[in-house]
């Protein structure tokens, strides 16, 4: 709040000087009017009025449509919850780099069985990369896979150990790994074929930042889908959050400094979607400054994917288990409990018979208790 001025306070209104502003100078008739103290003749008083109404324009295009769209996401988050959208014993959990580098032991996977004992976790996302620029990736990288996938397999059977592989992409910067070139395309299929070698149950790749409509993304996908389809093993995907609006990609790509598309359109997720057995939307870092619209979103975006993934693909929906705050993600709005309520609604709204659904939860070390506790309470 601006102090307010002395004489105003006193009862003593300080004077404006006026200013005349002659007719004759500017064509116009001798017809004036007092403007903020001002006095201007007819025809500045048009060009005011007319300027005014651009104003105005400029407001309701700036201010309206985001308003609409928040009004939309809150009346999204609304509703009921139908008691059978809970978990189907699919969901998946990203789990960090110690796992198979030697930084945990026994006593921490004795821990880790504990905490997923009752849980719908079916599939661990191990990160066991990252992949050099090229597509290649050296054993070096995950020395203790072998410990890590025989003690989950002796102490929590039934669930899958997946590698979890990625690489930046050099789409907004010059450095990373380039899927035009088709022998580093190879690499990356030779580098599954050697990590499924290493005795994971199926791989799982986070390729980012990853462009809409991306032709060479698909045709890794093909190459990837052959190799997993004869080892009788999952192909799991990392997922780009589908267009709110469509040709959202295509502005923000437009007018985005690095071309950052940030959304995949709802076809290009289709696409994808049919060439896995397995795709996780990552549903965080939405820039939504507040809970209910992040839920809101949430159940857009679950009702989205849902539209776009065939019957035999897993859709999975995120869970924010991380806490940071800056421009992207905001830790008191994207919440676990948001995130598990806006996909509960998106999934009875949209196909509450969908048996192959569930959460993905990111990342273990990351999470606190209260993360856990929401996914329980909310999706169990």
């Amino acid at each position: 709040m601006f102090p307010r001025d002395r004489a105003c306070v006193a009862g003593n209104r300080p004077s404006r000087p006026i200013v005349t502003v002659s007719d004759h100078r500017y064509g116009g008739s001798s017809d004036t009017t007092a403007l903020g103290g001002v006095r201007v003749d007819g025809r500045l008083r048009r060009v005011w009025r007319r300027g005014r109404w651009w104003v105005l324009g400029l407001v309701l295009l700036l201010v309206v449509p985001p308003l609409f769209g928040a009004l939309a996401l809150w009346v999204s988050y609304t509703g009921d919850l139908r008691d059978d959208a809970k978990s189907r014993g699919k969901d998946a959990f990203w789990i960090g780099h110690a796992w198979v580098d030697g930084r945990k032991k026994d006593a921490d996977l004795a821990a880790l069985a504990a905490r997923l004992k009752g849980s719908g976790i079916r599939d661990l996302y191990v990160h066991a990369g990252p992949l050099e620029h090229d597509g290649t990736l050296s054993a070096a990288k995950y020395p203790r896979a072998r410990w890590l996938i025989d003690g989950v397999h002796r102490a929590m059977p039934g669930i899958r150990v997946q590698a979890w592989l990625g690489d930046v992409l050099a789409t907004e910067g010059p450095v990373g790994l380039r899927l035009e070139d088709a022998g580093s395309r190879r690499a990356v299929v030779g580098s599954a074929r050697r990590i499924l070698d290493a005795g994971f149950d199926g791989v799982h790749f986070d390729l980012e930042p990853l462009h809409s409509d991306d032709r060479d993304y698909l045709s890794l996908l093909d190459d990837l889908g052959g190799l997993t389809r004869a080892r009788k093993v999952p192909l799991s995907v990392a997922a780009h959050q589908i267009d709110p609006l469509p040709g959202a990609h295509t502005v923000l790509g437009a007018v985005s400094a690095n071309g950052s598309e940030k959304w995949w359109s709802q076809e290009f997720f289709g696409e994808v979607a049919r060439r896995v057995d397995q795709i996780a939307v990552m549903s965080y870092d939405t820039w939504m400054p507040l809970e209910s619209l992040y839920g809101g979103y949430v159940a857009q975006q679950t009702a989205l994917a849902l539209e776009a993934t065939p019957e035999t693909t897993d859709l999975l929906i995120g869970l924010p288990f991380f806490h940071e705050d800056d421009l992207g993600h905001h830790e008191n709005a994207e919440t676990v409990a948001a995130a598990v309520e806006g996909a509960r609604l998106g999934l009875g709204r949209t196909d509450p018979g969908r048996r192959r659904f569930g959460l993905a939860l990111y990342v273990d070390f990351a999470a606190e208790e209260g993360d856990w506790a929401a996914y329980r309470a909310g999706w169990l």
